[in-house]
């Protein structure tokens, strides 16, 4: 199976969630490279933990690299975060990194950093990152997007762009954001009109969907 790269509109808005859910479903391997914001204090509650979790592993420190090799303590970009620490990522160790996962486990979710345009280092993002596995490996691009008010034009913004380079996604799942101005199904309503054929898939809070129907049987 293709590795599936998930990615978002913004930061917070529930792709770990997500990925957990699909490594389930899938019975996957998860990762994610880099993390900011992680510290011993909030290891237990991380995205890290979460996915180590979904698959099963032992929720350690020790596991932790598993799962995320690039760990950060500043809750700020990853840029940002590694200059506080002295650090920077390689994007080529980041790339290498992915590409050895996908040799090794199917199947393999990636889950990105932050939303799309997110920088990585001084000239390269999360889109970047997305662009270059693409063509070493392939992935199957899955955009997590809240209900805030504003996500809709941060949504339909960052469907373009991916499109635009040749990532568009399998599926958009819509992820309810906390104290949305509107319902959910509203939301979706107007999204539908404007992202063309790509599946919109709505996602209550604390609620699962089904979404390996997506990823299977495509490649």
């Amino acid at each position: 199976m293709t590795p599936i790269f998930v990615t978002s509109s913004g930061t917070d808005i529930g792709k770990t969630y997500v990925s957990a859910m699909l490594t389930r479903e899938l019975r996957a391997y998860a990762i994610k490279p880099v993390v900011s914001g992680f510290n011993d204090k909030t290891f237990p509650d991380s995205d890290t933990a979460h996915l180590l979790a979904a698959m099963g592993e032992p929720v350690t420190m020790d596991h932790a690299a598993r799962v995320s090799r690039w760990r950060f303590k500043a809750a700020l970009s990853p840029d940002m975060a590694a200059a506080r620490e002295g650090a920077f990522i390689s994007f080529d160790d980041l790339i290498a990194e992915c590409v050895a996962a996908s040799h090794a486990h199917d199947p393999l979710i990636i889950e990105g950093v932050g939303g799309l345009m997110v920088p990585l280092d001084e000239t390269h993002t999360v889109l970047d990152w997305m662009q270059e596995l693409n063509i070493h490996i392939g992935i199957s691009p899955l955009l997590v997007v809240g209900s805030y008010l504003g996500t809709i034009s941060h949504t339909l913004t960052t469907l373009d762009v991916m499109q635009r380079n040749g990532l568009g996604p399998r599926v958009i799942v819509v992820s309810e954001s906390e104290n949305a101005p509107v319902p959910l199904e509203e939301t979706m309503s107007v999204m539908a009109r404007f992202s063309g054929n790509v599946p919109l898939r709505a996602l209550p809070r604390d609620g699962r969907i089904r979404l390996e129907e997506f990823f299977h049987d495509k490649n």
